[in-house]
């Protein structure tokens, strides 16, 4: 699930790419954004339609007969979702800064945060719905989890919301595509390292920048603002782990979260839905810091430039999963010793009504009335056992049944039913082993019926991530007192450590996101170029694909047994990222890509007026000659001596 998950998102940061390149040479922000979004909304709805199970299920027994089918027909979607989303993303927070004037930084600034809102806002919405969504029961044939809902709903919103945004047209600044802009910096990059190789030798003078060694084909406009997009690109390296860290919220940590107790009493929080919380303080922390925090640093006199704040934000990404190992080394405290692949393990469950003595290998106890034990052995476990003569033991029927060997799944529970043959046969045949496990959470209802219609209505609160066995013990009756015959026998016991402790982690990793994330945005747009917005926002975009990379790397690579050993490793990589940020920040120089840009501008009409009068100047000495000569050639030598006389 780590890699599926890491894959995706990192296939949707990819893809931003080449949204700039369409955007910035061809078709423009507005028009990429509609055609992409287009692209976007299909996806949603190719994914829907591939989690309905109805389509394949001819048989009508619940289960797709063709999954290849809806496998493909995800994938296509999910590819098509990530070129959608990835190639809108460059676009869409660089078409909003273009609505502002070059006067207006601090109403940009405003944006980019009521933008970075609007996202969590969003992310808030559909991080809370989508899963009670999907837990409704929807199907032709036989109900299931509601998937084609929970992803149909956001595709019918999508397509509302591009609606609303096409509708919107005629309100917007919509600067035009200034040419393949891309591909014009990659070859006059590609040209400088070629012309610096050919002129290494030390009797060519050396220039400023190596960028300069272009000035002999590109002009030197363009040269500069690749020199701009160098220098922040340059920063960008270190920025990958961040996200490496970040993005983990998605997948280790929501995992992290069935393991643990979600009861918050007025409500149950499912593990998936514990991501909200973050979108939640985004929403909160966001206007704090840019009406609060960062006003009152500002009164201090103090510096916190972009750049500052980004550190920041890194130190805190670290410090959040320094917590997320602490609350992971409390979580393996309260988990059950599974069986190793050296280890195996016996589980003895006496069904009678009396004491039973058992000694399996070298070991003798003595199980009570209705109990389980399990017994690991770091050895071959010997399960031939003896047991003292027990009266009628012959005619119990020792069902064949499959023991839960992990915490169930996202936080649920797992419900073994024991039956005692000999006693319920009116409930089943006599001599038929039964055996089901089923998955509930936190709280399980079983109706237990015979063949003339009565039954018996057993419930239990099982908390989360328990596993239970249920005997039915021989003494069991139809009537309003059946559950006294029903023993519950704790296999696992409920997850203890409380959800809420993640809460401190996802604080750290969300106050640094907003003063890595919001100031990255906002930084990458006031540095670059006019033409070239889109490309640096891709660029930044870039560092959250090669930070999902990342994950991939260390998830598969890393062969630490521990998990809170592998957050620790994360925390630890990145404060020196981190330091090494803080060293690359110092030594940056802010520019005012506008003033450059002006600067150049007013250089070229100088240029363009100094030509145009040597231009006048030559077609004035050209003509003064011309007309020297006309009237050389209308020279009479006669009366020019006579004028001498």
């Amino acid at each position: 699930a780590t890699t599926i998950y890491h894959t995706f998102v990192a296939l949707c940061y990819l893809t931003p790419i080449l949204g700039a390149i369409v955007a910035d040479s061809w078709l423009g922000k507005f028009k990429t954004i509609v055609y992409l979004s287009i692209v976007y909304a299909l996806g949603q709805v190719i994914m829907a339609v591939s989690a309905i199970h109805d389509i394949t299920d001819t048989n009508r027994d619940g289960t797709p007969d063709n999954m290849t089918f809806h496998v493909a027909l995800s994938m296509v979607g999910l590819v098509l979702i990530a070129l959608g989303t990835g190639g809108i993303k460059p676009c869409v927070a660089a078409f909003g800064g273009d609505q502002f004037e070059d006067h207006q930084e601090k109403q940009r600034s405003t944006f980019f945060s009521i933008f970075y809102l609007s996202i969590n806002a969003g992310s808030l919405l559909s991080t809370v719905i989508t899963p009670i969504l999907r837990a409704q029961e929807c199907g032709i044939h036989v109900p299931q989890k509601c998937y084609p809902l929970a992803f149909g709903v956001p595709a019918a919103l999508m397509v509302v919301a591009l609606i609303v945004f096409i509708v919107g047209s005629g309100m917007y600044n919509k600067t035009a595509p200034q040419g393949n802009i891309l591909v014009k910096v990659c070859k006059c990059i590609g040209f400088a390292i070629k012309n610096r190789f050919q002129h290494r030798s030390p009797q060519y003078p050396k220039r400023s920048h190596w960028m300069d060694w272009a000035e002999e084909k590109y002009d030197k406009l363009l040269i500069a603002q690749v020199k701009m997009v160098l220098k922040v690109l340059f920063l960008y390296i270190p920025l990958p782990m961040f996200w490496a860290l970040f993005d983990q919220q998605g997948s280790r940590w929501t995992l992290q979260a069935t393991t643990m107790d979600g009861d918050f009493g007025i409500l149950i929080i499912q593990p998936d839905q514990m991501q909200t919380v973050n979108p939640i303080l985004i929403l909160i922390l966001v206007p704090i810091m840019d009406s609060v925090i960062y006003p009152l640093i500002s009164k201090c006199k103090l510096n916190f430039s972009p750049l500052k704040r980004m550190t920041v934000g890194m130190f805190l990404a670290a410090l959040a999963f320094v917590a997320a190992g602490l609350v992971q080394i409390q979580i393996d405290q309260t988990l059950p010793q599974f069986p190793s692949d050296t280890v195996s393990q016996a589980k003895f469950i006496n069904m009678l009504d009396r004491k039973l003595p058992i000694r399996a290998g070298a070991n003798n106890f003595t199980l009570d009335p209705f109990t389980v034990l399990c017994q690991n052995s770091l050895t071959k476990c010997d399960l031939s056992f003896q047991y003292q003569h027990v009266e009628n033991l012959n005619y119990i029927s020792f069902p064949q049944f499959i023991d839960t060997k992990t915490k169930p799944e996202q936080g649920a529970n797992s419900i073994s039913k024991r039956h005692f043959i000999l006693y319920v046969s009116y409930i089943h045949a006599r001599g038929t082993s039964v055996a089901l496990i089923a998955v509930f959470l936190v709280r399980a209802a079983y109706r237990i019926k015979d063949n003339a219609g009565k039954e018996c209505l057993y419930t239990q609160s099982l908390g989360f991530g328990s596993s239970y066995t249920l005997i039915i013990k021989p003494t069991f009756q139809f009537g309003q007192n059946c559950t006294e015959s029903i023993q519950p026998v704790m296999d696992i016991s409920p997850n203890s450590f409380h959800m809420a402790w993640q809460i401190p982690q996802y604080f750290l990793i969300t106050a640094g996101e907003v003063v890595f994330s919001v100031t990255g945005l906002e930084f990458s747009y006031s540095q670059a170029p006019s033409n070239m917005k889109s490309v640096l926002q891709a660029g930044w975009l870039l560092t959250v694909a090669v930070g999902n990379i990342i994950v991939l790397i260390v998830a598969e690579a890393a062969t630490l047994s521990e998990q809170w050993a592998e957050y620790i490793l994360f925390a630890s990589l990145l404060i020196l990222v981190c330091i090494i940020f803080a060293f690359m920040a110092y030594f940056y120089t802010y520019i005012d890509p506008t003033k450059i840009e002006a600067q150049f501008a007013h250089n070229d009409d100088d240029e363009k007026k100094r030509k145009s009068v040597e231009m006048v100047r030559k077609d004035s000495f050209q003509n003064h000659n011309k007309n020297r000569r006309s009237s050389d050639s209308n020279f009479d030598e006669n009366k020019f001596k006579n004028s001498r006389l």
